[in-house]
């Protein structure tokens, strides 16, 4: 009986090793996904950067309307990936078991794990942005 329960347990585990590492796999792209946005974007507009910053707009405040994009991007997302969740987890009812196939702390776990990751992959553009010198980008055109 130790042994089949130990094969039955083995199956599982490696069954949820390989949505673990898809599921890793796919945070992954998706911070890469909207770092390379977000970069792009920042890239496009650097001319409307530095000319806001010749203008008086401060570091934070270029900072801010970055990470603002951003975050609207995220957010647009993760409405629109939770109803498909909600939906999807109707048809999954059957595989879960012990806990109801709308789990709130479930939902609000992986929101906020999106929800930091996506902030943390707009970071980096939206620092970029707030380093972009005003007089050097005027003069480049």
């Amino acid at each position: 009986m130790d042994t089949l329960v130990a094969v039955t347990e083995a199956q599982r585990n490696f069954v949820l090793i390989l949505f673990e590492a898809f599921g890793l796999a796919a945070l992954a792209l998706a911070a890469v996904g909207m770092y390379g946005v977000l970069a792009g974007s920042v890239a496009e507009r650097t001319r409307e950067i530095g000319v806001r910053a010749a203008l008086g707009a401060s570091r934070s405040n270029i900072l801010a309307l970055i990470l603002r994009d951003g975050m609207r991007l995220t957010a647009l997302g993760i409405v629109i990936g939770s109803c498909a969740a909600v939906f999807a987890s109707h048809a999954l009812v059957t595989l879960l078991y012990g806990i109801s196939n709308l789990d709130w702390m479930t939902y609000l776990g992986v929101i906020a794990l999106l929800t930091a990751v996506a902030a943390i992959a707009c970071w980096t553009p939206a620092w970029r942005a707030a380093r972009v010198d005003p007089s050097i980008t005027l003069r480049s055109e």
